[in-house]
């Protein structure tokens, strides 16, 4: 009876852990079902745009402007104001900064035929790129700055011909004893031997010429200023840009700047003269016509010749000036 007894305890016993481990599972289930999903919040800080301004030269960026920075939202005059000097800048120049623009540069032959290489002309054009960025502005990206570059215009198969025919040519006279005026004479006109002018190409006497000055060779001579004689360096260049006017007048050119001296200067008629004066005064032309010729200066011991020669294909081109 008594081992009945401790059966039936038993059985009651198992059935009572089992009903323990039962209820003990469920609430652990609701627990880990009823924890949430972690909430993922989006980003709301904005970006300010960008404009980056290129170089399709080297494809590098030369300047980046921020339009939030520069008030592009709440004044938006001073900002084109502020794009209008970056151009100028870019374009121009700074005092610590070399700008876009630059005046052609002729190439030329060396003593052996071989082309000396001048440069280009360049022009950034300021306007439309200030009209580019604004356009971006709002949103951003990137802006090529419009470059405009010619480069000198003839052919390299017309270079062995060049030599072949005068079109042109102007003798001018001085006085041998005057040394340091002869030296200077003697610079610039080795200075503008053999320059190529392509059709449409632009010639300028202080570009090809060059600064006249100690450090180039020149020398104290008489020069004219403000209807005075006076000594200085480089005096008697202006020798050389007449006669090369005279010269070039005989061909179709444009005369781009020409002055004249405040007093006659007795080695070319009254008013065939072309004073210059670098960085200020210049002699400028333009070849107006369609075929390349080359100057050739010659100086002699009392003289200065200026020759204009062409390729024999061109010489009914370049005599076809009416006067």
């Amino acid at each position: 009876m008594k081992k009945k007894w401790v059966a039936i305890a038993c059985m009651i016993c198992t059935v009572g852990l089992i009903g323990c481990q039962g209820k003990s599972a469920n609430p652990k289930t609701s627990e880990s079902q009823q924890l949430e999903e972690p909430v993922i919040y989006e980003s709301t800080q904005q970006t300010n745009p960008v404009v980056e301004v290129v170089d399709p030269t080297t494809n590098t960026i030369i300047e980046t402007i921020s339009p939030q920075v520069f008030s592009y939202d709440t004044d938006i005059q001073a900002y084109q104001k502020l794009l209008e000097q970056i151009a100028r800048d870019l374009a121009r120049g700074t005092a610590t900064m070399v700008g876009y623009d630059q005046h052609m540069v002729l190439d030329k032959l060396d003593d052996q035929g071989n082309i000396i290489k001048g440069r280009p002309h360049i022009i950034l054009k300021e306007r439309e790129l200030v009209e580019s960025i604004l356009a971006v502005s709002a949103t951003g990206g990137q802006v090529e700055m419009p470059i405009l570059i010619t480069k000198s215009n003839y052919s390299l198969e017309d270079i062995p011909y060049l030599e072949d025919v005068v079109v042109a040519t102007y003798t001018t006279y001085f006085n041998r004893a005057d040394v340091g005026r002869n030296k200077n004479i003697e610079l610039s006109a080795k200075a503008i031997d053999n320059v190529i002018v392509g059709s449409g190409d632009y010639f300028s006497f202080n570009h090809i010429v060059g600064p006249r000055d100690e450090a180039n060779g020149y020398q104290p001579a008489p020069e004219i200023i403000n209807k005075k004689i006076v000594m200085g360096i480089g005096g008697g260049i202006c020798q050389t840009s007449s006669t090369l006017f005279n010269a070039v007048d005989q061909i179709p050119v444009k005369f781009v700047e020409r002055h004249h001296h405040s007093l006659d200067i007795g080695y070319v008629p009254q008013g065939r003269d072309a004073t210059v004066s670098y960085d200020s005064l210049d002699f400028r032309f333009q070849n107006t016509s369609d075929a390349p010729f080359l100057i050739k200066a010659i100086y002699g011991e009392d003289f200065l010749t200026i020759e204009i020669r062409t390729a024999e294909k061109y010489l009914a081109i370049l005599k076809s000036k009416t006067f």
